[in-house]
């Protein structure tokens, strides 16, 4: 598309979180129900001379995110569980995939150094299909495949 032309979206390319998926250290995670990576903004306020509005300068970025699957099994228990015990780095990589067929394209995007910010050992509520939430921190970020 050329410069000033204006494109107009379908519905239907409008990307669906139904088609999204997870891979913790390469292993597939079929329990997954959302995925989010984000990355904060550090930022300072530039004082200047005869200005009422301050400037900002980014000075640094944290990456943080979460995953939220469904209880099926014991994943991430045995997955931070036995490296914490073995007194192993906590660090993991996370590649999230998001891929509608009606989309214009797919996107994947590689979460490097992912350190997790607790584990839940246990929890439960009688009726209730079991949920895991999973924040984590990250260090760095490959995009793998972007849409254009």
């Amino acid at each position: 598309m050329e410069k000033g032309q204006v494109y107009e979206i379908l519905g239907t390319e409008g990307i669906s979180g139904t088609f999204g998926e997870v891979w913790l250290d390469g292993e597939y995670v079929a329990e997954i129900e959302g995925c989010q990576l984000k990355v904060d903004f550090e930022k300072q306020t530039v004082a200047r001379p005869r200005r009422m509005m301050k400037a900002h300068k980014t000075v640094g970025a944290e990456g943080k995110g979460s995953v939220t699957m469904t209880k099926v099994k014991s994943r991430m228990i045995n997955l931070i569980g036995q490296r914490m015990q073995d007194q192993k780095t906590l660090a993991f990589e996370l590649i999230s995939k998001l891929d509608d067929p009606d989309s214009i394209g797919a996107e994947r995007i590689k979460a490097k150094d992912v350190q997790f910010d607790d584990l839940t050992l246990a929890d439960w509520k009688n009726g209730e299909v079991g949920k895991i939430e999973a924040p984590f921190t990250f260090d760095g970020f490959d995009l793998i495949d972007v849409i254009k």
